[in-house]
């Protein structure tokens, strides 16, 4: 069972309404959708090139590259690579820019509850 002491308390409502009104958490924000709407587009598009290919260009997306492996096939595992790059460049990015201003925040509102 853990208690609060008495010199500390956990933030409250109006400690976490003035963090969301901080020139730090809109900075938080902005650096979040800089990365995750550019890249949920572009993801998107390509998603829609490969469906709207399959769909459409039959003839291209049957040629054979090698083997019975075409085109088709490898633009779909493409779309599993593109997957795994998206993922690991985000992480990258969120741990260079995301997460200090993150902990920078976390800090200010844990200061503040003491």
């Amino acid at each position: 069972m853990s208690t609060v002491s008495p010199e500390t308390r956990p933030p409250d409502a109006e400690d976490w309404l003035a963090v969301q009104a901080s020139p730090d958490f809109a900075e938080l924000r902005r650096r979040l959708r800089r990365f995750v709407f550019p890249m949920a587009g572009l993801f998107l598009v390509w998603y829609l090139v490969y469906v709207l290919l399959a769909d459409y260009a039959h003839g291209f997306m049957s040629t054979k590259v090698v083997g019975n492996i075409n085109v088709a096939l490898i633009f779909g595992l493409l779309q599993f690579v593109s997957t795994f790059v998206i993922t690991g460049l985000y992480v990258r990015y969120a741990n260079r820019r995301i997460d200090p201003q993150a902990e920078k925040i976390r800090e200010q509102i844990e200061g503040a509850s003491e």
